[in-house]
């Protein structure tokens, strides 16, 4: 199956980060360990893979996806690819202030944001050449949406459980994180299937959840990972109904989403 041999070679992939991670003790940004610079090795694998099933010309059709946003036919699709998690992220701001939290406003500078956001893409594309360029298009017709979504969640958050050890977070931390992280998945997917399977947008969605969290306040010291979960999950769950729905109609699927 290629979906295994893709997993278990990310994972084999990542030892020597892990090593590198645990040797060196740094942070490249606050929360953010050195392992981090594993996010080169989905896309890794994933030439790797296609090299071996179709030579220079399939790693060539894989590479040539990083900018795929022609795929994009619906521009209103750029709506909740750039504009779903940063909505997300000011519930969970207001949501603070509303408990009491005295949660600063955040103080955002121009040129090092720019940086963040840049070095952001990069890594969020080499993740997602891998995860859903290679890994969800090979699950997709044997699993549909939802099944491809939620397995490639899974093995998204566990491959990340190691990093986030070595940042020193808790565990009731990484849980509440995982659910996060598979229910954006599951979102991803949805607008992977609906912007013409575009790379480039669900790198989008993916650079801008990692540059939310780091220009939250204060790098990222007042994330409210737990409302993150719970909102994001909600949104997932609405997602998966519309889906099983679009599969239950005679006519086909619901308007604006496309079979699982």
């Amino acid at each position: 199956m290629r979906s295994v041999a893709f997993f278990a070679l990310v994972f084999l992939l990542t030892v020597p980060f892990l090593v590198l991670g645990t040797v060196a003790g740094t942070q490249i940004l606050p929360g953010l360990p050195l392992a981090a610079l594993a996010a080169v090795c989905p896309v890794t694998a994933a030439v790797i893979l296609e090299y071996r099933r179709g030579g220079g010309a399939g790693v060539g059709a894989l590479l040539r996806r990083s900018f795929d946003f022609r795929r994009i036919r619906r521009r209103g699709w750029y709506v909740p690819v750039l504009l779903l998690y940063p909505a997300v992220l000011v519930a969970s701001f207001v949501r603070l202030r509303l408990i009491g939290v005295e949660v600063p406003v955040p103080r955002i500078a121009l040129v090092p944001a720019l940086a963040m956001a840049a070095a952001f893409f990069v890594s969020a594309l080499c993740e997602e050449l891998g995860w859903s360029a290679y890994a969800v298009d090979a699950l997709r017709e044997r699993r549909g949406a939802l099944g491809t979504a939620l397995i490639v969640g899974v093995m998204w958050a566990v491959w990340h459980w190691p990093a986030l050890l070595q940042a020193h977070r808790a565990m009731s931390w990484i849980a509440w994180w995982s659910v996060a992280t598979v229910a954006a998945r599951v979102i991803m997917v949805w607008l992977y299937d609906n912007t013409g399977r575009s790379v480039f947008a669900v790198t989008l969605f993916h650079a801008i959840s990692n540059l939310g969290w780091q220009l939250f306040p204060v790098h990222g010291s007042y994330f409210d990972q737990p409302a993150v979960a719970v909102i994001l999950a909600a949104v997932a769950v609405v997602i998966a109904v519309t889906w099983e729905a679009g599969r239950a109609r005679p006519d086909g699927p619901a308007a604006g989403v496309r079979r699982p």
